[in-house]
């Protein structure tokens, strides 16, 4: 899979991400659920905690991606859903621990929202990502 970065505007890039991609080359497209910050038998965790359900909420991504056999490198696309925007964009380092070190900058979506389906979530990460 080769990835072409389409940045008209540089300032995205400050925050890790490309305005948008050109993906040629890939045969398989996962499209995963929003993940959170839940065990395994889906409870919620870190209550009011944003940094630890921003952290365990791209475990959970890295958990779908591993089992279709894929990574953080394979997604193309992010929609992050807070419920507390300037908290998210003060962790938002969480983010640039994984994908920095991979070179990756997918193309991302930050949309603030009154409430997730579960509280006490305040971070929901959804990925489309490709091989």
């Amino acid at each position: 899979m080769n990835r072409t970065p389409v940045n008209p505007w540089p300032w995205s890039l400050n925050f890790g991400y490309n305005q948008a991609e050109i993906i040629e080359g890939a045969s398989r497209q996962l499209v995963c659920a929003g993940q959170t910050s839940v065990d395994a038998e889906g409870n919620p965790q870190h209550a009011g905690d944003m940094r630890g359900q921003m952290m365990l909420s791209l475990d959970n991504l890295e958990a779908v991606l591993s089992a279709a056999d894929m990574g953080l490198a394979n997604v193309t696309r992010l929609t992050i859903y807070s419920t507390d925007v300037d908290e998210s964009l003060q962790n938002f380092d969480v983010l640039g621990s994984r994908f920095g070190p991979i070179n990756a900058a997918p193309p991302m979506t930050l949309v603030g929202v009154t409430r997730l389906a579960i509280p006490p979530l305040m971070f929901e990460i959804e990925a489309t990502a490709a091989a």
